[in-house]
């Protein structure tokens, strides 16, 4: 495999458009790889939550990398987002993800039946041992109900083909910076939550971040402006991005506003979701609608 497995810098996780009658819409996945390309992403996710992996089946979740990893290319890195109820089923979907191009997993732990640390650890240890892929855990106790303390984090770092962590534990930023103390160098840890406090995460030490897909152009010069050391002209542009970000991390709805977003920029057809997720309401769409206004995507 050429395709690389350091997930590092803006990973977007990737929603999944849909036709009106709720069929893949695989014509419109084409353009929104095309468009975190030429956006300049540093990879792009799968099946995470802002993907609606919840709703997918196995079969739709193989044709999504197979037209995803085809679009971006053979090196840039493709995440593939695994959120299992048990060990067999998440080393099920990790050599599921590996065959369809794949170069990293995102595993959330079990959480139907809230796990004890110890089995944490042997869960983290065989999906590395036997799903065919590197391993970034997802530190998403929000999602999940399963909290894991930055000890644990430290403990399942050194684990045997564990790599990375994505921490959306809030406060994400305390939290973050305790994990890049905690570990070593070479263990790379990134922020979620939709980049709602990326600039202080880079401030702890984050090597990336995975927000949703919809403003990874406009996130793209802020993380090069803080690259190069203009920490006033990166948080200006993070403010004047914060109302659309706050925006997208509304729960029930998140992923409506991220196809809306979409939809307006030209680059999915439509903004259907699939049950449990809902549209948002006509009062949220103009209010969305003035922010977008507000930052000229028209």
């Amino acid at each position: 495999m050429t395709r690389s497995a350091v997930v590092r810098g803006l990973i977007p996780v990737l929603a999944t458009p849909f036709c009106t009658d709720g069929t893949l819409d695989l014509d419109s996945l084409r353009r929104l790889v095309d468009f975190q390309v030429s956006a300049g992403v540093d990879g792009v996710a799968v099946f995470g939550f802002a993907s609606e992996g919840f709703a997918l089946t196995a079969a739709e979740r193989a044709a999504i990398l197979d037209v995803v990893c085809a679009a971006v290319g053979p090196d840039m890195p493709v995440v593939a987002g695994i959120a299992a109820t048990g060990t067999l089923e998440a080393v099920e979907q990790a050599r599921r993800a590996a065959e369809h191009g794949a170069s990293v997993v995102m595993v959330v732990p079990p959480f139907m039946v809230k796990p004890s640390p110890a089995q944490i650890v042997d869960f983290y240890g065989t999906v590395a041992r036997d799903g065919g892929l590197p391993v970034m855990v997802q530190d998403a106790p929000g999602s999940t109900g399963v909290t894991m303390p930055v000890s644990l984090i430290a403990e399942l770092s050194k684990l045997e083909g564990v790599d990375s962590v994505k921490i959306e534990a809030p406060p994400t930023a305390p939290k973050l910076g305790a994990v890049v103390e905690a570990v070593a160098s070479d263990f790379l840890v990134l922020g979620g939550h939709n980049a709602l406090f990326l600039l202080e995460e880079y401030r702890r030490g984050a090597a990336g971040t995975m927000p949703a897909c919809e403003f990874p152009d406009l996130l793209r010069p802020v993380l090069d402006a803080w690259a190069a050391g203009d920490r006033a002209g990166a948080r200006a542009g993070f403010n004047r991005l914060l109302p659309l970000v706050r925006f997208g991390l509304q729960p029930g709805i998140a992923w409506s506003i991220h196809k809306h977003v979409l939809v307006r920029r030209g680059i999915i057809a439509t903004p259907t979701v699939r049950p449990p997720a809902v549209d948002a309401d006509p009062g949220t769409l103009a209010a969305l609608a003035d922010i977008l206004d507000d930052l000229g995507i028209r």
